[in-house]
């Protein structure tokens, strides 16, 4: 008797082998994990998986685009919520650092992942910085235009912004810090002086 066999045209697939890739990444680390691997879970050749995705790099790329998807909307939905622009700001910082610290503390895999990515520079994760920017951006240009803030340049801000709270979020730096901060302290003061520079 033959094997039942997936319905390999069928338009969620790219979406079964995504889910199928993170099970396995999360479980046995991204590096360790092979199409191959994928396969089989998925009772399909590598060749079919290569039909959806042209290469593994291509199945990370797209994981780690639908993990950042995941952190993007945490900000967004801060960036959109009520109080004045010095507090949204604020916890934007504070909330990219403790999803940082979260991923680092609770799921090691993950956190590999992310770590590559960004030292290879991803396209998924210059995208997500980006996006970013432009959300920080339009919370600094509301906060100019309440009179909360000064800027000549709300996106120019943005990045500053963003480098300047870098040992927070990037997962490298976030866990050397998170070794000598391990009450998550640190972040709030660098968000407050990040505040202080933003201050009419």
């Amino acid at each position: 008797m033959n094997a039942p066999t997936l319905d390999e045209s069928r338009p969620d697939m790219r979406s079964r082998i995504l889910a199928t890739a993170e099970q396995l990444f999360r479980h046995y680390g991204y590096t360790k994990t092979t199409v191959a691997d994928i396969a089989r879970e998925l009772g399909m050749s590598p060749a079919n998986v290569y039909r959806f995705f042209p290469s593994k790099l291509a199945i990370n790329e797209a994981l780690c685009a639908q993990i950042l998807a995941e952190r993007e909307a945490t900000i967004l939905a801060i960036s959109r919520s009520e109080g004045s622009a010095r507090d949204r700001l604020k916890e934007i910082l504070l909330a990219n650092n403790r999803m940082t610290r979260a991923t680092l503390m609770d799921e090691k895999k993950v956190h590999e992942m992310v770590v590559v990515a960004m030292e290879e520079n991803w396209g998924a994760i210059q995208e997500y910085k980006d996006r970013q920017s432009r959300i920080i951006a339009k919370v600094i240009g509301e906060g100019i235009a309440a009179g909360e803030m000064v800027a000549s340049d709300p996106l120019a801000a943005a990045e500053c912004v963003q480098r300047a709270y870098v040992a927070m979020f990037h997962p490298l730096l976030a866990a050397h810090c998170a070794e000598e901060d391990e009450d998550g302290s640190g972040a709030e003061v660098m968000a407050d002086f990040i505040l202080r520079a933003l201050r009419p």
